[in-house]
């Protein structure tokens, strides 16, 4: 049953006769027809296919599947794994497990399989088969400058479906097409395929190709790349390494899912020890060049959704915040918004330019504020 206000929509399969089970790959290649824009594939027991829509659920119909049930979804699942023994063993024992799925020529998708209630439900990421550059993302143009760096960290923060991995590809895409590098990534799972251009790139995925990041990390130091990118940055072990390749030499590109520039500080450094916690901040100051932050707003018109992006450079400013901490009349964000000139910008800045433009509406545009009460006062001057 749709829910209300959302109108389910109807898809054929091809070459189904209204017998047997679905066939999985003609059930996606189906839901992937249903409509434009689509970010995830959804398989509930208890609930039609669903596909989702700039954060809409849409109902899916879908020839001899009504809601689906317990099996239906175990069936989907147990297709999607195919023979990868190692993420059957992760579901067991964790109860879930994350692999990549690709339809030739279609589309590929980062999927999660998770067991909820006794059952199986499947979360299915629809990854372009194109690798995105930044003005397709909405984002400034100088950050292709991530290309010029010889080292440090650049980091791509913000909540889950913010548009992180997109925007790692495209950085990365800017070195893989400038500079004749080797390139490491790390990922769990492998999303975006990135061909050799001038650099030689080298993708490696959790558990299929590696036991884990810091195993993964610890191998690369010894696998002399220029770049390494981590998919994401979850444990301490996995902050210390990447710290590490930064001070000898290495550019590493990572996610993190926090809110700002920073939450983002705070949460590497307190991933350690309190007595640790004062080196780490002087490592990581010295270490880092970029933290981009991002989030995704409805438009007034629901045509979609936009970006808006804090971004945080490195500069003896914003070292010294990171280094000493942050205190009154010296934040990252005092920081940030005295050096625009130098293509450093907030959230809030953003949010506003985008509600005076009406391509935001206020109500939306103080929901997304990192200071809704401040960004208010602002707008109503």
């Amino acid at each position: 049953m749709a829910a209300p206000g959302i109108a389910a929509i109807s898809v054929s399969l091809e070459g189904y006769s209204g017998s047997g089970k679905v066939a999985t790959p003609a059930l996606l290649a189906a839901m992937l027809r249903a409509a434009e824009k689509i970010s995830d594939l959804i398989f509930s027991p208890g609930r039609p296919p669903q596909v989702q829509v700039y954060g809409q659920l849409i109902p899916v119909q879908v020839p001899g599947l009504s809601n689906l049930t317990a099996d239906d979804t175990r069936h989907i699942a147990a297709d999607l794994i195919g023979d990868n023994k190692q993420a059957v063993a992760t579901l067991r024992e964790h109860g879930s497990c994350d692999i990549s799925y690709g339809l030739p020529g279609v589309a590929r998708f980062r999927v999660n399989i998770f067991i909820q209630r006794g059952s199986c439900a499947v979360v299915m990421r629809v990854i372009s088969t194109l690798i995105p550059d930044l003005a397709s993302l909405g984002l400034p143009a100088h950050l292709a400058d991530v290309a010029k760096l010889r080292d440090g960290i650049v980091l791509v923060a913000g909540p889950t479906g913010s548009g992180k991995s997109s925007t790692l590809a495209a950085l990365l895409d800017c070195i893989n097409r400038e500079k004749n590098y080797h390139i490491i990534t790390i990922e769990d799972p492998i999303e975006f395929l990135h061909n050799h251009k001038c650099s030689t790139i080298h993708q490696r995925e959790l558990h299929s190709d590696t036991a884990s990041f810091a195993h993964a990390l610890r191998s690369a130091l010894r696998q002399a790349p220029k770049v390494i990118l981590v998919g994401e940055m979850r444990d301490r072990e996995t902050i210390e390494i990447v710290l590490e390749a930064a001070e000898t030499g290495h550019l590493v590109l990572s996610s993190l899912n926090t809110m700002d520039a920073p939450k983002t500080v705070e949460r590497i450094v307190s991933s350690f020890l309190p007595d640790e916690q004062q080196k780490v901040r002087e490592r990581f100051s010295k270490t880092f060049r970029y933290i981009l932050c991002q989030r995704l707003l409805p438009k007034t018109d629901r045509s979609g959704r936009i970006p808006v992006a804090e971004i945080l450079k490195s500069n003896p400013r914003t070292r010294e915040c990171i280094e000493k901490g942050e205190r009154e009349g010296k934040t990252l964000l005092d920081a940030m918004k005295g050096s625009a000139t130098e293509g450093m910008q907030t959230f809030d800045g953003e949010i506003a330019q985008l509600v005076r433009d009406r391509v935001v509406n206020l109500e939306t545009g103080l929901s997304y504020a990192s200071n809704p009460t401040v960004l208010g006062q602002e707008l109503v001057r």
